[in-house]
Order: structure tokens, then C-alpha cells, then sequence
């Protein structure tokens, strides 16, 4: 039970860690270098709680999967407020 919730605690965090920089993500050109790195900045901070955590590799699918959530729920929040901007 207790890795259960270590390993959705780091799926959780990946999920968080991400949305902000896909929030940022969204108002870059597409493969510009600030996309990029905003895509790929939240992975080193990722991978250092999981090995801290002690956690093994195998669940790295786990918080790619959350990482990549929180990219998009970032990016949909962000054109969400940008589209009620232009509309009022």
C-alpha cells in the first residue's frame, strides 16, 4: 500500500511540476528553443525526487504519462484565458 502511494505521489508531483511550464508552453512558437525547453524542464526535477524516493525505473511511463498531462492541461488553460481575453 505504501508504494502505491509513493508512486502516485511522483505521478502527482509530475503532474503539478508540469503544468505551469505548459501554462508558459503555449504562448512560444512551435519547436522554438523556449518550447523546447519548457517541455523538457521539468524532467531533471522528476527524475531527482524519484530517485530519492527510491523508487525504481519502472515507473518512469508512469510520470512521463503525468508530466505530459500536466503539459496539456497547462497549454488548454492558458488558451482557455487567452480566448476569454480576446472575447471581452
Amino acid at each position: 500500500m505504501e508504494d502505491i502511494l509513493l508512486v502516485s505521489g511522483l505521478v502527482v508531483f509530475a503532474l503539478i511540476v508540469s503544468i505551469p511550464c505548459g501554462y508558459i508552453r503555449q504562448n512560444y512558437p512551435k519547436y522554438s528553443f523556449m518550447w523546447f525547453l519548457l517541455i523538457h524542464l521539468p524532467i531533471p526535477f522528476i527524475v531527482l525526487v524519484r530517485i530519492k524516493s527510491g523508487v525504481s525505473w519502472h515507473i518512469i511511463p508512469l510520470t512521463l504519462a503525468g508530466s505530459v498531462a500536466g503539459q496539456i492541461f497547462g497549454a488548454a488553460v492558458s488558451r482557455r484565458r487567452r480566448n476569454s481575453a480576446e472575447t471581452s
